[in-house]
């Protein structure tokens, strides 16, 4: 009887040391880490996925060894049901423990598209199509079905969307891109409606939103952009045409052939703001923060023109009178010519 106690306390403390020691192995390739080597490796994990395939898969590169234990590992902490889809940068010295850490908290890659501050609808698209970690689910929808798709059927797009660098994850659809920045254009327009100038001639803060729009494309220093929304808020206050070039530009879309000619000046249209008095019918562009602030807190000084300096810096002259403006106008031509002369000795 004694010698069955002494064998079963034996056994007892075998199996004991022996699970020590295999939970001490556990432990150190727990905190061993993975062959990376020197640069990220990247890992796609697909949703409903499980942690054993994406262990197979990181094995099968040679990231990883004995995936069945940390699938096991996973399944006995319950990592595996709390991993979360998506890319990951797994960086050098990420060991099973910090692997597993990673899938679970979801940190995925962070992916950009910038959209530019001028851009037209147009131009933002395209970015949108040329981005190959979104899901493309709007590249083949009209203008007006992206619209309906975010809830605004009818609506022109142009000048909704604020310009700002967007993080995505992989596999983010597009159309979720467009409603982050409409959201956006949405809160910018109307904080800087709610700060506006008394009695501004606009009606609405979607007015303000299209003369925005003409200011960023008017605008090369950003310093300037409250004077020439000015001059162009004390045209309105006068009745006077805007007679801005973008507007007339805007209205011939891919018919401009980046010369803008008299005759483009003189054709009337919804767009040209020579032909007609007061705003266009829509945004020409998707202004930045600095111009719907400027829109609705412009520099009001009484000036009526402006032209670029010639010199440039992308700087205007302003003027109040026309006679002044001729003046600058002329003198604006003088540097033009000098600038574009040919060079003397080239028989030209």
């Amino acid at each position: 009887m004694r010698f069955v106690r002494r064998a079963a306390l034996a056994a007892i403390v075998v199996g004991a040391l022996a699970a020590a020691v295999g939970l001490y192995g556990v432990r150190a390739w727990l905190a061993t880490p993975l062959h990376i080597g020197s640069e990220p490796a990247t890992v796609e994990v697909a949703p409903g996925q499980s942690l054993t395939a994406v262990a197979q898969g990181l094995a099968a590169r040679g990231l990883l060894e004995h995936p069945r234990l940390l699938a096991l590992y996973a399944r006995y902490t319950g990592a595996d049901a709390r991993m979360r889809a998506g890319e990951y940068a797994i960086p050098p010295g990420t060991t099973p423990a910090t692997l597993l850490q990673l899938f679970v908290s979801g940190a995925v890659v962070q992916h950009t598209v910038t959209i530019v501050e001028g851009w037209t609808f147009r131009d933002l698209r395209k970015a949108l199509a040329d981005q190959p970690a979104l899901e493309a689910t709007t590249r083949d929808l009209s203008d007006a079905q992206v619209m309906a798709q975010l809830g605004e059927e009818g609506r022109h797009p142009e000048g909704l969307f604020f310009p700002d660098t967007y993080l995505f994850g992989k596999g983010t659809r597009d159309i979720e891109v467009l409603r982050q920045s409409r959201e956006r254009m949405r809160k910018e327009l109307d904080a800087a409606w709610r700060a506006r100038h008394d009695d501004l001639p606009l009606a609405d803060e979607y007015q303000a939103l299209i003369l925005a729009s003409i200011v960023e494309r008017e605008t090369g220093l950003a310093a300037e952009r409250p004077r020439i929304a000015g001059v162009f808020v004390e045209r309105l206050r006068r009745g006077m045409r805007l007679q801005t070039d973008p507007t007339v530009i805007y209205g011939l879309g891919a018919k401009f052939d980046g010369n803008l000619r008299r005759a483009d000046l003189e054709r009337d249209g919804p767009y040209n703001t020579y032909t007609r008095a007061g705003l266009p019918p829509t945004p020409i562009a998707l202004p930045g923060a600095g111009s719907l602030h400027a829109a609705v807190q412009p520099e009001e000084r009484g000036e009526l023109f402006f032209v670029a300096t010639g010199l440039g810096d992308g700087a205007h002259v302003f003027s109040k009178t026309l006679a002044e403006h001729e003046a600058a106008v002329r003198q604006y031509l003088i540097r033009y010519r000098q600038q574009h002369a040919p060079a003397r000795g080239t028989g030209r």
